[in-house]
């Protein structure tokens, strides 16, 4: 597997995926590069979500394809925005919209515990039977005001505890081995060499 559909148009994952793929001499392409419009994501668990737009890009491109359904679940809100992290606030997509939604909604609570979670999804084709299913989560809290330059999405208001810092504080090589991106591609990449895909 020398090329590599990504099922998304996100700068930010390319930049985060195609520096943890660099090893392996996998060409990581975006699907927009090759024509390939967004898929649909009309399902409520991130599993099914990740495994359509993978689907959607292999078979419009007939290459191997990756996707990532992901998104922030915070307790006090019963797990939202979860699946719906990227248009919480409403079309347009809007990192900006999004946070400020998210703090307001917990404007007046005391537990502001979230997690990120993240599920990896690679077809070989299509019609994959055994797709490659993988998962990761990084715990923190939301703050109120954000901090940091750097990261995309809810970043500047996600606060890991261990590390003091926000997602959006950390350098690269502090963030992929701790994000939940960083985590479940670790293990996609150990059964890609495992399996010699």
């Amino acid at each position: 597997m020398k090329k590599l559909v990504l099922a998304s148009n996100n700068a930010g994952k390319l930049k985060e995926f195609s520096r943890l793929f660099a090893p392996l001499d996998i060409e990581l392409i975006p699907q927009g590069q090759l024509g390939v419009s967004e898929a649909e994501e009309p399902h409520v668990t991130f599993v099914e979500n990740a495994l359509a737009k993978a689907r959607h890009a292999a078979a419009a491109t007939g290459l191997p394809a990756l996707a990532d359904d992901s998104g922030i679940c915070v307790r006090a809100l019963g797990g939202a925005p979860g699946v719906y992290s990227a248009r919480y606030a409403g079309e347009p997509k809007s990192d900006a919209r999004n946070n400020a939604k998210l703090v307001e909604a917990l404007r007046d609570s005391s537990d502001r515990r979230a997690y990120y979670y993240v599920v990896l999804v690679l077809v070989r084709h299509a019609d994959d039977p055994q797709p490659v299913i993988v998962e990761g989560r990084l715990d923190g809290e939301v703050l109120a005001e954000p901090r940091g330059l750097g990261g995309f999405g809810y970043d500047p208001y996600f606060l890991i505890p261990a590390l003091g810092k926000t997602a959006a504080e950390l350098t690269a090589e502090e963030k992929n081995p701790i994000s939940h991106r960083g985590k479940a591609l670790a293990v996609l990449l150990d059964k890609l060499r495992e399996d010699a895909l």
